[in-house]
């Protein structure tokens, strides 16, 4: 079965063209693609989408729509947006453009459903013998998602903190004060605080896996790739010791320097401190010593979902 699963995020609208023997095996993957189109670019302070936005996104998914005829066989496809889409209430406007290009509508993904298809994701070819439960915890740009489980999620959470939202609302110099950072830590804390309250499992993980563009790119910055490569990437342990190191070094560099750090892409240069804010946040809250990285995520969730789904999206 051939499938395409495409996220239309807060920051970047991402494909994974795949194969798939089942619901409980990794995709094979045909084709991942990634483009920075900061769909929720002012979102947090208007709740609209830009039209700017929704053209880069558009563009984004007119040249995914070439990249899926190219591979060919594409029997089924499934969109999914998430916080941006969530929070605008133009959204039919975004989903109107994306129709018209893709002949797929998408679906606007809750917190919780969001977390559950990027813990399928994350844990379907995890390393063996890591000690369990997992606790997932996906960065986004608009929200993060916390969920614990071993072979399925046992709860979720999803908060409004990401690397753009943070970036926006309260990271305003360059490089940012130190009381800005401060203050943005703090409602990074209150945020985590809800998350124990909500699902107190958190504090029994045993391993962390961390999804998306921060991690990722964090990583990379650690590892000083000049060029992604995702083999080194996934499944790199990323200590708290080195998370903080790469979030000192971002924090205190002006855009214009920061933007040479090897592993950092130039879409992420302006919000690449906010997503290392709320990782290393993250991990000084929990105590947690090292995360796992993960490049399987949400889209390897989204495009397991298919597996099961007899009627099909085309």
């Amino acid at each position: 079965m051939r499938v395409a699963a495409l996220d239309l995020g807060t920051n970047s609208t991402r494909l994974l063209v795949a194969d798939l023997d089942g619901p409980d095996s990794p995709p094979r993957t045909l084709a991942r693609e990634m483009t920075i189109t900061r769909l929720g670019q002012g979102v947090d302070a208007a709740r609209r989408l830009r039209p700017d936005a929704i053209a880069r996104t558009r563009a984004a998914v007119a040249a995914y729509r070439e990249v899926m005829d190219r591979v060919g066989g594409v029997g089924r496809i499934r969109v999914v947006a998430t916080s941006a889409a969530r929070d605008a209430a133009n959204r039919d406007e975004l989903f109107d453009a994306v129709e018209a290009e893709l002949g797929a509508r998408p679906e606007v993904l809750e917190g919780r459903e969001e977390a559950r298809l990027s813990f399928r994701g994350a844990t379907v070819d995890l390393p063996p013998g890591l000690p369990a439960p997992y606790l997932v915890v996906d960065i986004g740009g608009g929200s993060t998602e916390f969920v614990v489980g071993t072979t399925e999620p046992v709860g979720a959470v999803s908060v409004d903190v990401g690397c753009v939202r943070i970036t926006e609302q309260w990271l305003h110099a360059d490089p940012p004060r130190p009381e800005e950072l401060s203050q943005a830590i703090s409602v990074v804390r209150e945020h985590l605080t809800d998350v124990v309250r909500a699902l107190p499992a958190v504090r029994e993980a045993r391993t962390m896996i961390g999804l998306a563009g921060t991690v990722s790119t964090m990583a990379a910055v650690e590892l000083g790739l000049a060029t992604y490569d995702r083999e080194r990437i996934h499944h790199f342990r990323l200590t708290r010791s080195a998370a903080e190191d790469v979030f000192r070094t971002l924090a205190t560099e002006a855009a214009a320097q920061r933007r040479h750090n090897p592993g950092l892409e130039p879409g992420r240069v302006d919000v690449i401190v906010g997503g290392a804010l709320v990782l290393v946040t993250v991990l000084r809250t929990f105590g947690v010593h090292e995360v796992l990285v993960s490049e399987a995520d949400i889209l390897d969730g989204v495009a397991l979902s298919l597996a099961g789904d007899r009627a099909g999206r085309t």
